[in-house]
């Protein structure tokens, strides 16, 4: 947590500002396209990774497919897991989130900015709803980040099993998965301290959906998985 007060203090002037135009384009959504929006919102990830000391290796950036929308599936291990690939993805993409974690200052106007999704655990209608409403999305071209282990508790480069309702987003919109494997996501924001760190993003290889039709969720699931952890293993040997 020190790293992530010392940003907020040394970026208060850009934190104020960026509060600020958030906030205008909000009230202005019409003037303002996805691309204007994700625009601002990698500029704010590259101000707070350049004021935090915090470096991000993106890996394969080929395997995005190049037209229509996608679902990314990633292993979570912190605050700074979709931070870490925003800064790596140059389209438009946004994150479906904990409707209880999206809400803190800060957090819940990058959310808004992104259009992102609040899904609320406690309500099953409003979780199918929700899903229902991302399937429509991705299949009109929009690109998701979820995190299947559904949070994160000390984590770290460990990947936990993944809930297979979570790949329901991209079953029903017949829509490519594209596995992407976190490394040292945790070190930002867990140790409280402010030597440069070093995170890595890997894109892996899509799968389409001629690839899982055939497929349980839970198998689908499960083979993400596998891929995410052999991908850790290899770049993390012992």
């Amino acid at each position: 947590m020190l790293r992530l007060c010392y940003i907020i203090i040394v970026s208060l002037p850009f934190i104020l500002l960026y509060l600020l135009k958030a906030s205008y384009i909000e009230h202005h959504n019409d003037r303002y396209t996805e691309a204007d929006r994700y625009k601002i919102a990698k500029q704010a990830v590259s101000i707070m990774q350049h004021n935090g000391f915090i470096h991000t290796d993106i890996y394969g950036k080929e395997n995005l497919p190049d037209e229509g929308g996608y679902v990314m599936y990633a292993n979570h291990q912190g605050k700074y897991d979709a931070l870490g690939i925003i800064s790596g993805h140059e389209k438009p993409c946004t994150v479906l989130i904990d409707d209880k974690r999206s809400h803190q200052i800060i957090t819940s106007q990058f959310v808004d900015l992104l259009k992102g999704t609040r899904l609320d655990k406690t309500d099953m209608k409003a979780q199918l709803k929700t899903i229902l409403s991302i399937v429509n999305e991705v299949k009109n071209g929009r690109r998701y980040i979820i995190f299947p282990e559904g949070g994160y508790d000390h984590n770290r480069n460990e990947v936990h099993e993944f809930l297979p309702g979570a790949f329901k987003c991209a079953i029903k919109s017949k829509s490519p998965i594209v596995p992407v494997a976190l490394i040292d996501s945790y070190k930002p924001f867990e140790f409280n301290s402010l030597k440069p760190v070093k995170t890595q993003v890997h894109f892996l290889e899509p799968l389409f959906y001629e690839d899982y039709k055939e497929m349980t969720s839970k198998e689908i699931a499960d083979l993400i998985r596998e891929k995410i952890t052999n991908t850790i293993k290899e770049a993390c040997p012992g």
